[in-house]
């Protein structure tokens, strides 16, 4: 069923007459074309006059000091000038698309059926992308929605990209709360994304999400199962939408969200100024342990340099720290310089060298990684080929990766010479891995987007755990990202974000035109899997549908988890290789599901795939 409202469906025509109608006012919609420093959380609802910008050129771009990576642009209801050069054609102007479809991946079929019917009203791959996560936080509350965060990328064709972080913040006091709760920020990255680089406004991309609240949708197989083990301290007892009698809801009932409802069309409304500033600010701040009025106050959405990389003969693009992009890239250099491109796939010199193309730069994440507001991440060392290339030389074949916890980066030598390769490991040991992340069912959506004129979204969101913490307010859950604090730089303080697996990716020709878009939920694994996906199609010459299907696999300490036993072959090799042994992954949907898109520039066409290993679907567009 396609859940487009009618306003929605006219929103083409409605843009169409008042862009021809400012093209023949003198002087057209007024507004500062330039960029500010500051949010400001006004009331815009129904201001028709905010269309963004699909982003500079690359002629156009400020210098490296002064490319808004500091000083990024966060006031969510700016008008464009009508003469500015960067505005986006609004829906139903009329252009030559460079490519003939488009296409919406996203974590459950409903929303990415409804970010396709916002790019054949005329939306763009941001539009889409925020109405479908939405759409998604509705009929899967588990996972995502007002009360979290997340991380985008938007890459224009040849222009440059932005990354989007707007992730949840340590409150104001700097204490982390007995909850884990930050301060969520879901809401003012939508009302970002929209109001810059979007063409239709917050309250129209609102209008399929209210409408699945309130008319419902069906239980799915995976809410089901969420429902039925609970998170602890989930207030069952008054989830009666949920929970009705105090049983969970199974799979083909039907799901009414009325409080929900209500808080998407007050936000409709009053846009993310109510949520921060407004009397939702107010509610959220009495109900929820730690949010409270000044700290919503003060969220701030952050724009960031996107890390970038070579593999393959690819651009890699992926999440601005504190999310691991960054060293997701530096693992795909490690593997390819290790040779993995001449391993057969899922053979165990495959399976080897990327388990420690992983584990060399999870390495780098445990020490490098941290909010770049408050610490100095060197993005560009982690994403240098040749700088890789040389830590690769410290992967034995024939054995793990020596690691040492109570080291820096684990106790590798992250500054190797050309000559002199070798680690000092005599004082390395290799521990079982204790982390809380690697082996509990954590939450995440992913939605990715390529629309007609090439641009792709890269979304990642979560409300960290499942269910997040558990508090509920408004007709949503609230996160529990604050888990994630442990040592610095990922430490606790005012405003910081956390250190966080998300990895939003996007990989792009030397043309600059996004080839790929794609990522997945599941914590801790998220780059593995990633990489996994990323070596197979980029390196050993898989479709992506055979990329995106092939059985995955996790290292933690010396064991292996697998999806699937390997030939007793390959199991019998890693076994000498130093592995422990090879274990089944201890809840489902471990190894995530992988949201990708594929531009196909030549045929002019956007195909996905779906991966099975949920409920996600890829839905075509015809724009």
């Amino acid at each position: 069923m396609r859940w487009l409202t009618d306003s929605v469906r006219v929103a083409g025509v409605l843009l169409l007459a008042a862009a021809v109608l400012a093209a023949c006012t003198p002087g057209g919609r007024e507004g500062d074309a330039g960029e500010p420093d500051t949010a400001e959380f006004e009331d815009s609802a129904g201001d028709d006059s905010r269309p963004g910008s699909h982003g500079r050129g690359r002629g156009e771009s400020e210098g490296p000091d002064d490319a808004g990576v500091d000083e990024p642009d966060h006031d969510f209801d700016r008008p464009r000038d009508a003469d500015d050069p960067d505005e986006s054609e609004g829906p139903g102007e009329e252009h030559e698309a460079p490519l003939e479809t488009a296409a919406v991946s996203a974590g459950h079929p409903e929303a990415a059926e409804v970010g396709a019917e916002i790019l054949e009203a005329g939306g763009n791959a941001v539009d889409a992308a925020v109405a479908a996560s939405f759409a998604v936080s509705v009929v899967e509350p588990f996972g995502s929605g007002m009360g979290g965060g997340g991380a985008a990328l938007v890459v224009p064709m040849a222009e440059e990209p932005v990354a989007f972080d707007y992730r949840d913040v340590l409150r104001d006091s700097g204490e982390v709360p007995t909850s884990e709760t930050g301060i969520p920020g879901f809401v003012a990255g939508m009302q970002a994304m929209a109001d810059q680089h979007g063409t239709m406004d917050l309250d129209e991309l609102l209008q399929p999400a209210i409408a699945l609240a309130a008319d419902g949708t069906t239980v799915s197989d995976m809410l089901a199962e969420r429902l039925r083990s609970p998170r602890e301290g989930m207030p069952v007892g008054v989830l009666d939408h949920l929970y009705p009698g105090g049983e969970p809801l199974a799979a083909e009932d039907d799901l009414v969200q009325e409080e929900l409802a209500r808080t998407l069309e007050r936000l409709a409304d009053g846009g993310a100024a109510a949520f921060y500033e407004g009397e939702l600010a107010d509610e959220l701040a009495e109900a929820v342990e730690g949010v409270d009025r000044d700290s919503l106050a003060a969220y701030e959405v952050e724009q960031r340099e996107v890390p970038r990389g070579r593999f393959a003969g690819y651009e890699v693009m992926s999440g601005a720290p504190p999310t691991k992009g960054s060293t997701m890239i530096q693992q795909l250099q490690v593997a390819e310089a290790l040779g993995v491109a001449d391993d057969e796939p899922g053979s165990a010199d495959a399976v080897h060298n990327l388990a420690m193309a992983w584990r060399l730069s999870d390495a780098f994440a445990r020490t490098d990684l941290g909010d770049p507001d408050f610490a100095d991440v060197p993005v560009d060392e982690l994403t240098d080929a040749d700088r890789n290339a040389r830590l690769a030389e410290q992967v034995d074949r024939d054995a793990l990766l020596p690691v040492d916890r109570s080291q820096p980066h684990d106790g590798l030598d992250a500054d190797p010479e050309v000559d002199d390769p070798e680690a000092d490991d005599s004082e390395a040991d290799d521990p079982e891995a204790d982390d809380s992340e690697g082996h509990e069912p954590t939450d995440t959506t992913h939605i990715s987007v390529i629309d007609a004129d090439g641009t792709a979204v890269s979304m990642t969101n979560t409300l960290s755990n499942m269910f997040g913490s558990g508090q509920y307010a408004l007709g949503f859950f609230l996160n529990d990202q604050m888990r994630n604090f442990d040592e610095p730089p990922n430490d606790p303080e005012p405003g910081k974000r956390t250190v966080a697996s998300s990895s939003p990716t996007v990989v792009v020709d030397d043309d600059g035109r996004p080839v790929l878009a794609l990522g997945t939920p599941g914590g801790r694994r998220i780059p593995h899997v990633l990489g996994q996906v990323l070596v197979r199609w980029g390196l050993q010459g898989e479709s992506l549908e055979a990329a995106v299907e092939a059985d995955r696999y996790h290292l933690e300490g010396r064991v292996l988890q697998v999806e699937q036993e390997p030939a007793p072959e390959v199991v019998e090799r890693l076994r000498a290789t130093g592995y422990d042994g090879l274990a089944q992954p201890a809840f489902p949907h471990y190894f995530g599901s992988v949201q990708a898109l594929e531009a196909d520039h030549g045929a002019g066409e956007v195909t996905g795939v779906v991966d099975p290993r949920r409920e996600g679907a890829w839905v075509p567009a015809a724009p």
